[in-house]
């Protein structure tokens, strides 16, 4: 009976020391929180206005989770709303938090200083992510001690030097990202690191440089763009059966792409654009059944494209910038279901093509190249069309033939021979256009005035109407445009005042009233009087800031 007694008493005073000790740690649980807290010097989310220390951070506290027997912390999530932000740093003492899973601060814009090496403290973290900030200073190499780590995420900050080898070591770890950064150097990959289950990697806009890292065997995302990547495309990415996004553009990669690049079985977004790629496509890339976004502008690469012809499931493409002989629009692309066609610069010529489908097209580019005579049914049944540009061309038509798709927001049509005058465009085209963004007609032939009817373009952000035969005056209408960003009329016949009533868009970020015949005093407020005075030169008489000072009648 003593014994039992001896016993129970023994394991009463062990769940006892458990709780004390538990307690303790919930103590210093809050106290590394309220240690966070005071690092941000101001919080506009209003999130940390929760985190009072005579409340229970685990009930009361937002963002602040914690496992049930315990009472430590296990989860701390931080996510600014868009409008919102928090200024100041990260506080050391979050590697107090040694019972923290998940550690999520996104979208705070402005917590700035680097990230402190206690975070190596928290051996249980499983996700780090740490967004869209302004975190500066290096990666901690001591990062690789937390072993469970299965997502990390650091993008949208300000970090630089290179990326530790040691993150490469961590053997759960699914997806890394580190994109929009200044990181630098190579990426070094130990050849002793452990990583079957990597699936993700973003190192996307940062300066990286050096070849393409390999020994990835089971990536299915894999986006290095924005780069200074060099050399070739190694064997081994052409390995990667279960690869489904690849993104390298915006690099200085060079070679011919291998007839191996069949092997990437599970691709269903390719881009390369903007690097300096040679040769020709390889007919194996038919074998691709699965990929629907090819981009492979602003490259050398050359010749016919038939293995391209073949991908079953293709519905968007860029082949803008190449050594292609084309000559004409493919009929492959003109008979094929497509959202988007972009072959800008191709050296395309005769009549604007005709589409079998073009009620799929949403995004059509065919600027730069050599297009002849009009556009009279181009655009019958393109009912889904969202933006055209066929600027830089030889088009020869009258405004007044063009009828718009409804629904379009970007319409250039810049450095052409088009002839007629605005108002054929836009009354028109009244109840199809309300959605316009964008409007570009400039060098070409038009002529007349700028009509009130301008106002039904209620959405419109850029409007060029530059280097034309445009007249009369500017309609004080313009000022109903509140959205408008950008206005160019330079280089018309236009005469009269600017209006006043320009001073009610408070968006303008860009305007040109240059050689024309306008009179008058510019309109004094911003941002007219703080344009650059080139933008009002060689007119008839305009005068005030940032010209000189109107005379005074007497």
């Amino acid at each position: 009976m003593q014994q039992f007694l001896t016993t129970n008493l023994l394991s009463l005073l062990l769940l006892c020391s458990h709780l004390v000790l538990n307690n303790a740690d919930a103590g210093s649980d809050k106290g590394a929180l309220l240690g966070f807290k005071s690092g941000i010097l101001k919080d506009t989310t209003g999130i940390l206005s929760t985190w009072v220390a005579t409340t229970d951070h685990c009930t009361e506290w937002e963002g602040v989770q914690c496992d049930p027997t315990t009472g430590r912390v296990t989860s701390l999530l931080i996510q600014a709303p868009p409008d919102g932000y928090m200024e100041g740093t990260l506080s050391p003492s979050l590697g107090g938090l040694t019972s923290l899973e998940v550690l999520v601060i996104t979208g705070t814009k402005h917590i700035a200083g680097p990230i402190p090496p206690a975070i190596s403290n928290l051996t249980r973290l499983s996700q780090l992510i740490i967004e869209d900030s302004a975190l500066a200073g290096a990666i901690p190499p001591s990062i690789g001690r937390l072993t469970r780590l299965a997502s990390v995420s650091l993008a949208g900050n300000r970090l630089s030097g290179s990326i530790p080898p040691s993150i490469w070591d961590l053997p759960n770890l699914q997806l890394l990202g580190l994109a929009r950064n200044s990181l630098t150097g190579a990426v070094l990959v130990p050849k002793s690191s452990r990583r079957p289950i990597l699936q993700s990697i973003d190192l996307s806009h940062n300066l990286i440089s050096g070849q393409i890292p390999t020994a990835f065997r089971n990536l299915t995302f894999l986006d290095l763009s924005y780069n200074r990547f060099t050399g070739q495309l190694p064997p081994s990415l052409f390995t990667l059966q279960n690869l489904q996004d690849l993104s390298l553009d915006h690099n200085q990669l060079s070679g011919k792409l291998p007839a191996s690049m069949a092997g990437l079985k599970s691709l269903a977004r390719l881009s390369l654009s903007s690097n300096r790629f040679s040769g020709g496509i390889p007919p194996s890339i038919s074998t691709l059944q699965k990929l629907w976004y090819l981009n492979l502008s602003s490259n050398g690469f050359s010749g016919q494209l038939p293995g391209i012809a073949g991908l079953p499931s293709l519905v968007s493409i860029d082949l803008s910038f190449n050594n292609l002989s084309l000559g004409t629009v493919p009929n492959w692309i003109k008979d094929r279901q497509l959202s988007d066609v972009r072959l800008t610069g191709c050296g395309l010529k005769g009549r604007l093509p005709v589409f079998s489908r073009p009620d799929s097209l949403m995004s059509l580019d065919l600027s730069r190249n050599s297009f002849e005579l009009g556009i009279s049914g181009f655009l019958t049944n393109a009912s889904s069309l969202q933006s055209l540009d066929l600027s830089g061309n030889q088009l020869t038509f009258d405004l007044k033939e063009i009828t718009l798709p409804p629904g379009i927001s970007s319409v250039q049509l810049g450095s052409n021979r088009i002839t007629g005058s605005l108002s054929a465009i836009l009354n028109n085209n009244s109840s199809r256009i309300s959605f316009l963004e964008v409007l570009n007609v400039s060098r070409n032939r038009i002529s007349g005035p700028i009509p009130d009817s301008i106002t039904n373009l209620t959405g419109l952000k850029r409007l060029d109407v530059s280097r034309n035969r445009v007249s009369g005056t500017l309609p004080a209408s313009l000022g109903k445009l509140i959205d408008l960003q950008w206005i160019d009329v330079s280089v018309n016949l236009l005469a009269g005042k600017i209006p006043s009533s320009l001073l009610g868009v408070k968006r303008l970020r860009h305007a040109n009233f240059r050689a024309n015949r306008l009179c008058g005093e510019i309109p004094q407020g911003r941002p007219y009087n703080i344009f650059p005075a080139s933008a009002y030169a060689h007119n008839l008489c305009l005068c005030g800031k940032p010209l000189p000072p109107c005379r005074v009648r007497k």
